[in-house]
């Protein structure tokens, strides 16, 4: 080669490194002194932070959880038995992100945004930290719109908003996911997305409830997250920190999601056993003293955002189970006092066959007529007192031998009044039926010695006379959520004109007999 051709490659290469500086990148490692039961403790990661992502030589992670003097405490993620002593550690740097974005919803994923359902990669617009600081007060508006549940118990007597935190709770088996899987179902044509995370629940209970909301046609707006009981203690702790950083996404896109925390007792028991195996100082019924936290941090995430955030919304149901209706226990005190209001299921009612056993005496809402529709809010005023008072004149009725009228009228009043709050599963009401039932109930206008078989036909068969006879007020009061003046008229008018056409049917029958 020539000296031209030397001195063009010679200038070719500097013009290349012009500009380079040397980088050495270090990167903090350690020695894993002991694993066992998904805990490891790690000599040598000096710069560790708490949370950081921890990589082992054979494939496996881990999160810092304990920052002691000389070693580190981490939780594996999945499996530990990827991982053996004397195995080389390294920091990453980074916290536990998950997969969030539209390409999650139909499919059911694990804490870490894995497919469980046979995908093979879902796709997601962004990773998202498990943990993120709750929106602060400023970036926040008045919650004002109403989450309907579909549940004529609930949204007449414990309105929910979008962006409140209403705690469910109640014993095992009253029908507390039952109540969670009718509002996701009454979600359907709302805009509304929802995510459902499993926590520490039996894996075919997980399965069924996802078949029923396949057939329904729930999946397409909603995502599942699971960590069956048979996960590790920790993939249950992530779990519900993960569903809510998937639903985070939404809400700050300006959009309204439903996230529902199935349920956090055993949350709570997770966290206990992670704890008891750092060697953390037990509290309280073994639980660490930082369990409060544990779920005030989770919960202050749900907020209704202020329009310039985009006036999204992050409504919050968590799931509490108590031991024989016991409401002031540690964990169920806890998560009432961080949340807007609680829905109470008595097991008394559920054994008399109310469904939804809600106890309108225990049950509030603290946010109230404040994220309400006005229609409901026209024809439930007293409902909640006139049920309570019905439970209390029911149990004096049982040892009174006689009684006058009034108290006769008042016991058929409270009667109806039950029976129109008795709903099956998986069947949300519209909003103009509930208010259709009620305002027949209320403002009396149903006969008063109506029997108990005449009250189920009527709340049966007339919500569809009424949207067939007077279809366009059926359809103004399910968007509007007003009662106005000429829906008033006409639904008084269907109400006298279906009451005369059963009369008249039951007349016809008599005679014939």
């Amino acid at each position: 080669m020539t000296d031209a051709g030397f001195k063009s490659i010679g200038g070719s290469l500097k013009e290349r490194l012009d500009g380079y500086e040397p980088e050495i990148k270090i990167r903090s490692n350690g020695k894993v002194q002991f694993v066992g039961d998904g805990v490891v403790h790690i000599d040598g990661l000096n710069d560790c932070k708490l949370g950081e992502m921890i990589e082992f030589e054979g494939g496996g992670y881990a999160i810092a959880m304990n920052l002691e003097e000389k070693l580190v405490y981490a939780v594996a993620l999945g499996n530990d038995d990827e991982i053996s002593v004397g195995m080389a550690a390294y920091g990453t740097g980074k916290v536990l992100s998950v997969p969030c974005g539209d390409g999650l919803l139909g499919h059911v994923v694990d804490p870490l945004g894995l497919p469980l359902d046979g995908a093979e990669h879902i796709a997601h617009a962004e990773m998202r930290p498990v943990e993120m600081a709750a929106p602060p007060i400023l970036s926040r508006k008045p919650v004002s719109k109403p989450m309907q549940t579909g549940l004529l118990s609930i949204d007449a007597m414990v309105p929910i908003g979008r962006g409140q935190r209403e705690l469910i709770i109640g014993d095992r088996q009253t029908g507390k996911t039952s109540i969670a899987v009718d509002t996701i179902l009454n979600q359907k044509g709302t805009n509304v997305v929802c995510v459902y995370v499993a926590i520490g629940q039996k894996a075919s209970s997980v399965a069924q409830l996802i078949t029923h909301l396949r057939e329904a046609g729930a999946m397409d707006y909603t995502t599942v997250v699971s960590a069956t009981a048979a996960e590790s203690a920790t993939m249950q702790y992530i779990a519900p920190y993960a569903g809510c950083a998937m639903a985070e996404w939404f809400m700050y896109n300006g959009r309204d999601v439903l996230i529902i925390y199935d349920d956090l007792s055993k949350h709570a028991v997770a966290y206990r056993s992670m704890s008891l195996l750092l060697h953390r100082p037990p509290g309280r019924e073994a639980y660490p003293g930082d369990v409060f936290y544990l779920h005030s941090r989770l919960l202050e995430r749900a907020a209704c955002l202020s329009d310039e955030l985009g006036g999204g919304s992050m409504t919050a149901l968590p799931i509490i189970e108590t031991q024989a209706g016991d409401i002031s226990a540690y964990i169920p005190t806890n998560v009432i006092s961080i949340t807007d209001g609680q829905i109470f299921l008595d097991t008394e009612m559920f054994r008399e066959g109310i469904r939804p056993a809600v106890n309108g005496g225990l049950s509030v809402s603290r946010v109230g007529g404040a994220a309400q529709h006005k229609s409901i809010r026209k024809v439930a005023g007293k409902l909640r007192l006139e049920l309570a008072q019905y439970r209390e004149l029911q149990v004096f009725a049982q040892f009174a031998s006689d009684m006058d009228a009034s108290t006769q009228d008042k016991l058929a009043y409270g009667e109806t009044l039950t029976e129109l709050c008795r709903q099956r599963n998986n069947a949300p009401m519209p909003l103009a039926v509930q208010v259709a039932l009620l305002y027949a109930a209320t403002q009396r206008l149903l006969p008063k010695a109506m029997e108990h078989e005449a009250v189920v036909k009527f709340k049966t068969s007339f919500p569809g006379y009424f949207a067939k006879e007077f279809p366009e007020d059926y359809r103004a009061m399910n968007l509007t959520g007003d009662l106005t003046q000429s829906n008033e008229e006409n639904l008084k008018k269907s109400l006298s004109e279906w009451l005369e056409t059963e009369n008249a049917a039951g007349e016809a029958t008599g005679e014939k007999q």
